[in-house]
């Protein structure tokens, strides 16, 4: 048995960092992620994909590992980094995107992020577990969004 729970989640904020150091870091996945809360491992599997390996979530006897895989294409014209899910890796599907508009005197940071994610769990379990999984994913986006706001000198 398991539950699947959807992710969706939209951010958008503006930072004073140049828009070429704002597209710097959220190009290169590693350096991204490493401003991203408790990733236990970030695996390179070679052609722009990587694998996510989050930290266990619960508690010893009901614990939740996030593991997904995604693809990442950058355009640095466009302002953009997408990433699209790769099938068979780990327990999600997650796919974004960030645009990014340099506005001179600041950048504008759009983030949009879709998933699923599938918890080896009673179906009984799913009015607990969906809220938790969702509430989690949350908190860890904005722990993120917080590093990075502070990585790119502060809100604008």
């Amino acid at each position: 048995m398991s539950v699947n729970v959807s992710i969706d989640l939209g951010y958008e904020f503006e930072v004073k960092a140049s828009a070429k150091e704002v597209f710097d870091v959220l190009s290169d996945v590693p350096t991204s992620a490493s401003f991203f809360p408790k990733v236990n491992k970030l695996v390179d599997l070679g052609d722009n994909v990587y694998r996510w390996e989050m930290e266990k979530v619960g508690t010893s006897q009901v614990n939740i590992q996030t593991i997904y895989a995604s693809k990442y294409v950058s355009n640095r014209a466009k302002g953009t980094v997408v990433w699209t899910p790769v099938k068979g890796e780990g327990n999600a599907l997650v796919s974004g995107n960030w645009k990014i508009t340099d506005n001179k005197k600041s950048t504008h940071i759009v983030l949009k992020i879709d998933g699923e994610v599938t918890v080896g769990l009673p179906a009984l379990m799913k009015m607990i577990v969906v809220p938790v999984v969702e509430g989690e994913f949350e908190k860890l986006v904005d722990k993120y969004i917080a590093n990075l706001i502070k990585k790119f000198g502060g809100e604008a």
